[in-house]
C-alpha cells in the first residue's frame, strides 16, 4: 500500500512539473506541445491507480 502511495505522489509532482512547463512555454508552438504531450503522458500513467481491482 505505501508504495502505490508513493508511485501516486510522484505522479503528481510530475503533473505539477508539467503544468509549470505548459505555463514557462506560452508563447512558444513546440514547447507547448511537448508540454501538453508530457501532461498526457502522466495522466495516462496515473490512470491504473484509479481503476477499482477486484
Amino acid at each position: 500500500m505505501v508504495n502505490k502511495i508513493l508511485n501516486i505522489v510522484g505522479w503528481v509532482l510530475f503533473l505539477i512539473s508539467s503544468i509549470g512547463f505548459i505555463m514557462s512555454s506560452l508563447g512558444n508552438f513546440w514547447a507547448m506541445f511537448g508540454s501538453i504531450f508530457f501532461l498526457l503522458g502522466c495522466v495516462v500513467f496515473l490512470i491504473p491507480y484509479f481503476i477499482k481491482e477486484n
